[in-house]
């Protein structure tokens, strides 16, 4: 199957999930192929992630910038329940992200199950997408435990 009837089917995919992120990159990368921007692709691929990241920290870090976020919030994340959770779940996260990045790196054809997996949970699962390194991630650890239970059998 050529790229661009794989991108017009992954915009196709996206506008039914729903996942405008999906359908504009397919689309972007289409229009690369198409005006035979080619040459910029490996670029596109080797960089695209953190710019996404350096993006996604920007808007994160915005209510610091802002000055929504006090001292008084900060230090309640060091003192209560709710905030020593958050301070776990995010280390979790980012270590959980680490692992998906590696994994993407040694088995890049899994971003297609990534990608349709999420497609999958926005549809029927109503899910919202934060992007392939957290699926990879998941991904990373499902397969760790299915060899660890395959060893089992």
């Amino acid at each position: 199957m050529n790229g661009e009837l794989l991108l017009v089917i992954l915009i196709v995919i996206g506008l039914i999930g729903r996942s405008h992120i999906i359908t504009t990159a397919a689309c972007i990368l289409l229009i690369m192929k198409l005006i035979h921007l080619e040459r910029f692709l490996p670029t596109v691929e080797r960089r695209s992630l953190e710019i996404g990241l350096l993006f996604l920290m920007m808007g994160v870090l915005v209510p610091f910038a802002s000055e929504r976020i006090t001292y008084k919030d900060l230090m309640s994340v060091f003192t209560s329940w709710p905030g020593i959770l958050a301070l776990a779940g995010g280390a979790i996260a980012t270590y959980m992200n680490g692992k998906g990045l590696a994994l993407l790196k040694i088995d890049p054809q899994l971003i297609v199950g990534l990608v349709i997996g999420s497609i999958f949970g926005i549809i029927f699962l109503r899910g919202i997408p934060v992007g392939p390194l957290m699926a990879a991630g998941i991904t990373a650890l499902l397969m760790k435990i299915a060899s660890y239970l395959a060893g089992k059998i």
